[in-house]
């Protein structure tokens, strides 16, 4: 019998527009092939986020139509398990991210069709979802769940291990093998020191999804 070896649950939430937070949960995906770590996932909104902040109209404009594709992910999860909460993140983050489909409303609503039918489950959830205030309140939940734990000055993701939860980290490309090992093992170390709260320098490359 193969030996039994213990896992940390670390949850992640996300919003499925945000390329950061894509880099960051494929990188936990990494970090899941040489550290005992078991990924969740959880739900968060850059609409709710941002919706008394001063931001652009465009902004605005862009975290709602995401916000389309999070109550599709709400309502699977519901319906069916909160294993379709990753498995339709793959999907979608794939969709948007690694091919660069646009971010028009036609596209999305054959992007979240398509994503359905690859998990296995009805396409027409999408329909049904997309447009439906029904499971807004569950978001609003999750991601205030999420939010207050590091504050409203950030966004996503928001990671928590045990009680210590942080922003990030913010990447710009995947590390793989065991370097996702060792910044696993940093960013662990550094954010679990009560009176650590900012690393950070200007961002001057774009996120990289290979």
């Amino acid at each position: 019998m193969a030996p039994v070896t213990d896992t940390t649950p670390v949850e992640l939430w996300f919003d499925p527009f945000c390329p950061f937070a894509w880099v960051t949960s494929r990188w936990l995906l990494e970090v899941e092939k040489v550290r005992p770590i078991d990924p969740r996932w959880r739900i968060m909104s850059l609409f709710v986020l941002n919706e008394d902040k001063d931001v652009s109209d465009e902004y605005r404009a862009s975290s709602a139509r995401g916000l389309k594709l999070v109550r599709v992910i709400a309502a699977a999860a519901d319906r069916h398990g909160e294993e379709y909460i990753g498995r339709l993140y793959t999907e979608f983050g794939t969709r948007l991210h690694n091919e660069g489909r646009d971010r028009e409303l036609d596209t999305l609503r054959a992007i979240a069709e398509e994503s359905l039918e690859a998990v296995g489950l009805d396409k027409g959830l999408a329909a049904e979802a997309m447009d439906s205030t029904e499971y807004d309140e569950a978001i609003r939940k999750s991601h205030n769940e999420g939010i207050t734990l590091v504050g409203q000055e950030v966004g996503t993701p928001v990671i928590r291990v045990g009680a210590n939860a942080f922003f990030g980290p913010v990447v710009t490309t995947i590390p793989r093998g065991e370097d996702a090992g060792r910044l696993w093992d940093g960013v662990l170390l550094v954010t679990e020191f009560d009176d650590f709260f900012e690393l950070k320098r200007s961002r001057t490359r774009r996120p990289s999804f290979d």
